[in-house]
């Protein structure tokens, strides 16, 4: 990889329609019994609309295959997230990413970076993460 520098953008990842039935099954697999994951008629008994929650890990890991995809697998030292916007079943979500601080180390660089979610022109998503990049 060659060295990132500040200012440097992420090459970033989509997510074409986020799966209502991959909720569900993430719901079991955490044993999360929050009905807004998989049931709409609790999303829009809410006023939220017909279409399902998605949970915040499955979010987090749209930012994560980003940076791998970018920086490669076991590279991120530190990822910072916060969720203002929920992101809803059947959204198109891309996760976008820039360096704003470039540090060398051996055998690399560290690179700070602000790193967020987008749908249309929200980010549901939105925080920073340091990842090591292999020279």
């Amino acid at each position: 990889m060659k060295a990132p520098q500040t200012g440097d953008t992420i090459p970033s990842w989509v997510m074409e329609s986020v799966s209502r039935a991959r909720m569900r099954t993430m719901a079991a697999i955490l044993r999360d019994p929050n009905p807004v994951h998989w049931d709409p008629k609790v999303v829009s008994a809410m006023g939220m609309g017909d279409k399902t929650i998605n949970q915040g890990p499955l979010g987090l890991s749209y930012m994560v295959n980003m940076l791998h995809e970018w920086a490669g697998s076991g590279t991120i030292r530190r990822l910072y997230m916060t969720f203002p916007l929920p992101v809803m079943s059947e959204d198109h979500i891309t996760a976008c990413g820039k360096v704003t601080a470039v540090e060398e180390t051996d055998g690399g660089w560290l690179a700070e970076c602000d790193v967020w979610l987008e749908r249309g022109e929200e980010r549901p998503l939105v925080g920073r993460a340091t990842v090591f990049c292999a020279a």
